[in-house]
């Protein structure tokens, strides 16, 4: 089944919005993590989430519809009594789970399973809900349809809640305008916004077609169940918003160096401007508009004087860059959602508040997509040319890493930055196609 080619087109009043449609912006929301004590309610809470859950071929504009997905570890699926053939068939990742695979993520240190927020990591996290609206009123809508959804079923508790919103500036807790370069998918309907960038082939984040190999990933067994299913990563992460600012501060001559340096280490500018098109000051006009803001590639700029090579934004999507490995293989499809209230401008020292992203990641390769991206591209420096350097955002800077921002006559090496961004927990969750929900719904018991 893995080497078997299909050229049908997506089905996508089969395959959950989330998995394919871009967030409301703005969006308030949250992630409702939920354990299946018992099987048959497991099952009664599956056939209602079927009704409700949004397809990918409503085409209401992604920007003002609400969002209600509904994904499942592999714990889950075991309590809601999928057949043990059925749960051998899934990826081996997603069969281990998160916390299993810590070491070769990089999850380490600060970022260890032991120090993540209970129950994150843990086989108490059965599924999760996902629910995205574009203003609060409608978000606390979809809330009570959830709670509805759950509340007669005693066989449910919820144990784990993290709110998300965006800020009234739109950007992240770094002060960066975010989620702006996502994959084109062939045959989902939505136009691209870099035409340099051909679309990539559905079956690297759907389940059942044909992926950039030419071939189609292994689907989970029977067949109604694994297509048009997708793998979810979710990861809680804190960020250091005080420390940014300081190692800022302390690096950077004044305001405008700050920002210069801060976006030499991001790929953007705060705006969103990328550094690929403005390389010398922030445009705001271009950071917001999105027929222009990811329309580049890095072809020119091979030295990164504009941008640098090892920088977060530049790792995360390589793009035309020569690097080690077939860049279309590695895409993922990024929802981050931010929580927490905004560190005050100007101030230095951390307030003990919990903020950050919840970064959420659609795949059809875990092992490939997401595992390859954290290991290589965020977390080791060979394909940029510095094997000891480390995403200088999002990567575990254990002993004080290093950053190179390429310039003339004399390039810039920037020393012991400390860690920025923190994982506080995560999971692998499943995502089922609607009638692989309305077929675990019917599972005997």
């Amino acid at each position: 089944m893995g080497t078997e080619t299909e050229t049908a087109p997506l089905e996508l009043d089969d395959i959950q919005a989330g998995a394919l449609r871009g967030r409301p912006n703005p969006y308030a929301g949250a992630f409702l993590f939920l354990r299946i004590d018992d099987p048959q309610d497991g099952r009664t809470l599956v056939r209602r989430l079927a009704k409700v859950v949004h397809p990918a071929d409503d085409v209401t504009d992604p920007l003002t519809q609400t969002s209600f997905s509904a994904a499942f570890t592999h714990a889950g699926l075991c309590a809601l009594g999928v057949p043990e053939e059925s749960l051998a068939s899934f990826a081996p990742e997603f069969v281990q789970g998160m916390a299993a695979r810590a070491g070769l993520l990089g999850d380490v240190g600060p970022n260890a399973p032991e120090r993540w927020e209970s129950p994150l990591g843990s086989d108490d996290v059965h599924m999760v809900l996902v629910m995205l609206a574009p203003n609060r009123p409608q978000f606390e809508q979809t809330l009570e349809l959830a709670r509805v959804t759950i509340d007669d079923l005693d066989g449910i508790t919820g144990v784990y809640r993290q709110d998300v919103f965006s800020p009234a500036d739109g950007r992240n807790s770094f002060g960066f305008n975010d989620g702006i370069s996502q994959p084109c998918v062939e045959g989902a309907g939505i136009p691209p916004t870099n035409p340099g960038e051909r679309p990539v082939k559905p079956g690297e984040f759907i389940l059942g077609y044909e992926d950039e190999t030419g071939s189609v990933a292994p689907v989970p067994q029977p067949e109604v169940l694994g297509r048009n299913g997708s793998y979810l990563v979710i990861r809680k992460l804190y960020t250091d918003v005080a420390a940014w600012r300081r190692y800022l501060r302390e690096n950077a001559s004044g305001t405008d160096e700050e920002t210069l340096l801060a976006a030499k280490i991001v790929g953007r500018w705060p705006s969103g401007a990328p550094l690929a098109l403005s390389p010398d000051e922030d445009d705001p006009e271009l950071g917001s508009d999105p027929s222009r803001n990811n329309v580049f590639l890095y072809g020119d700029d091979d030295k990164g004087l504009k941008c640098p090579v090892g920088s977060h934004a530049r790792r995360m999507n390589p793009r035309d860059a020569q690097v080690v490995g077939e860049i279309r293989l590695h895409r993922l499809i990024r929802r981050a959602a931010t929580f927490g209230p905004a560190l005050p401008e100007g101030v230095l020292e951390d307030d003990g508040a919990d903020r950050g992203l919840m970064f959420a990641a659609i795949n059809a390769h875990l092992g490939r997509q997401f595992e390859f991206v954290q290991a290589q591209w965020i977390g080791d420096g060979k394909f940029v040319g510095a094997p000891d350097e480390v995403d200088p955002l999002a990567g575990a800077h254990e002993d004080h890493g290093t950053f190179t921002v390429p310039r003339r006559p004399i390039r810039r090496r920037l020393r012991d930055l400390p860690t920025f961004v923190v994982n506080r927990g995560g999971h692998y969750f499943f995502v089922p196609g609607l009638s692989a929900l309305r077929w675990i719904a019917d599972l005997a018991d």
